[in-house]
Order: structure tokens, then C-alpha cells, then sequence
């Protein structure tokens, strides 16, 4: 995994270091019942600034969460004193859920030195380090963007894929909605997967502790297991961009570099009436 996760001890010992920044970056599902910025208010890492998936995204879609402009993105980082240049650890409430989101985002923006806390917040409680409430005003920096468009994949690049089998697109639902067999949580979308595509949940990819990521060659048996090919490019899905990034931040930690995300995800393609869809567990 090399330096892409920090242990609670590495990073409580780095916090007064000018160029490691913190970022909360928590957000649940409905179904969770818990309010990332509220806990944020109640407790965080000591100078932790909050990225909100939601308010750096898009305006101008019906999307969730999507990648906002190169503009608005280089802004917000910016008003967080975040820098392309900047050691940058990502955490978030659950452990590993939404901060590889936020990973994802920041290294496609151009930043050079993303990491997670390995455990996430969670991890930092059990070790008894310090929580505070002060909200941070860290200086306004300049967030030079360098977007990697590869890192990105679109509905066409997602069709190209289904079509031409030029890359294997991975979902990280649950089983059940892969298959249909259970009913989407957004309204208006259709149940069932792309087709070809192949089942992962990313919550298979923990270990035993449930919040921490499994090692590298369990993480590549997972994939090899879910019929994945791990020598050809992998596109990752999910329903809204968010756990999706759980897969790309695993496969990078077990050195897959031919990853991309697709953004729109099965909040895009479980809408439309133009992309096809199957059901069923193959």
C-alpha cells in the first residue's frame, strides 16, 4: 500500500507539519441517519477543514455529486488552503466510505500526494487521539489545477466500453441491486446493471475490522474472483460516484494503474431510456 494510506499515530505526529493538510470528508446515504456536517461541528481531526461532495460538484446537472468545472473545483480547494503541491490526508466518519471519493477527485484535479487514514475517524477515536470543534480559517492558497481526463469516464466512454469490450466496467453495489432484485434508493431509476458489466460490493474489500482496506493481494484475488481481468482497463461504477472510488482507491493501493471512474454512474444510467440494462446475478 506504500504511502497512499497513514496510520492515526503518523498522522497525530505530522498535524503541525505546514504542508500536511487535513480533510474530513464524510457523507452518508439517507439510510444512515447521520449528518456529516453536524458530527464535523461536534468533533473532528485538529485543523481538519470539510469537503462537501455535494457543494463542490456541478450545479448545472440533476446529477449527484458530480465533478465540478476545473474553476470551481481550483476555487473551493483553494478557500480550504488546500494546494496541488500539499501532503493531503482524507478521512471520513465511517472508515472508508466517502473520503476515496474526495481522493479521487483531488489526484483528477492534479494534486500529487493524496492519502487516506487508514481506519479513518474512527481509527483516530480508538487510538484516544485529541477531537476539536473550532472550525479552521486556514490562509486562501492557489489550487493550480492539472485534470486527468483519463482518470474520468463519461456515459459515451461507458458505452464505448459495453460495446467494443475495451474495458470492464465494475460495480460496486450491493448484490441484490446489481441483480434487480432489490429496488434502487433514488426514485425514477431502473434496477438491474450494465451489461457485462461485473459485481463487486465494496464493502467485500475490507478487512475483518470492516474500516480498513484488505491487503494488496487479497484486494486482486477479490477482482480476479469476481471475473475481472486483471491486466485489461477497468471502468468503476456504483450508484452515485461515491463508493465507486472505494474500488479505485483499492485497485490503486494493489498497483492498477488503467482505472478510471465513471462519474454519472447508475444514477446516470438507471435513469435514462437509451442504455440498456440486464438483470439477474451474471
Amino acid at each position: 500500500m506504500g504511502t497512499m494510506l497513514v496510520s492515526p499515530k503518523w498522522l497525530n505526529e505530522h498535524l503541525a507539519d505546514e504542508k500536511v493538510k487535513v480533510v474530513d470528508a464524510s457523507w452518508y446515504l439517507p439510510a444512515h441517519a447521520r449528518d456529516a456536517k453536524a458530527e464535523y461541528q461536534a468533533g473532528h481531526i485538529p485543523g481538519a477543514v470539510y469537503f462537501d461532495i455535494d457543494r463542490i460538484a456541478d450545479p448545472d446537472t440533476e446529477l449527484p455529486h458530480m465533478l465540478p468545472s476545473r474553476e470551481t473545483f481550483a476555487q473551493a480547494a483553494g478557500k480550504l488552503g488546500l494546494s496541488e503541491k500539499d501532503t493531503i490526508i482524507v478521512y471520513d466518519g465511517m472508515g472508508c466510505f466517502s473520503a476515496p471519493r474526495v481522493w479521487w477527485t483531488l489526484k483528477t484535479f492534479g494534486a500529487t500526494d493524496v492519502r487516506l487514514l487508514d481506519g479513518g475517524l474512527p481509527a483516530w477515536r480508538a487510538a484516544g487521539l485529541p477531537l476539536e470543534t473550532e472550525t479552521p480559517s486556514p490562509p486562501e492558497t492557489t489550487f493550480t489545477v492539472r485534470f486527468d481526463r483519463d482518470a474520468v469516464a463519461d456515459l459515451e466512454r461507458v458505452r464505448n466500453a459495453i460495446v467494443n469490450k475495451n474495458a470492464q466496467v465494475v460495480d460496486a453495489r450491493p448484490a441484490t441491486r446489481f441483480s434487480g432484485e432489490a429496488a434502487e434508493p433514488r426514485p425514477g431509476l431502473k434496477s438491474g446493471h450494465m451489461p457485462g458489466s461485473f459485481n463487486l460490493p465494496f464493502g467485500a474489500l475490507f478487512a475483518e475490522d470492516g474500516k480498513s482496506l484488505a491487503e494488496p493481494g487479497t484486494i486482486r484475488r477479490l477482482f480476479e474472483q469476481a471475473g475481472v481481468d486483471w491486466h485489461r482497463p477497468i471502468i468503476t461504477s456504483c450508484g452515485s460516484g461515491v463508493t465507486a472510488a472505494v474500488l479505485s482507491f483499492a485497485l490503486a493501493t494493489a498497483g492498477k494503474r488503467d482505472v478510471a471512474l465513471y462519474d454519472g454512474s447508475w444514477a446516470e444510467w438507471g435513469g435514462r431510456t437509451d442504455t440498456p440494462i440486464e438483470r439477474g446475478s451474471e
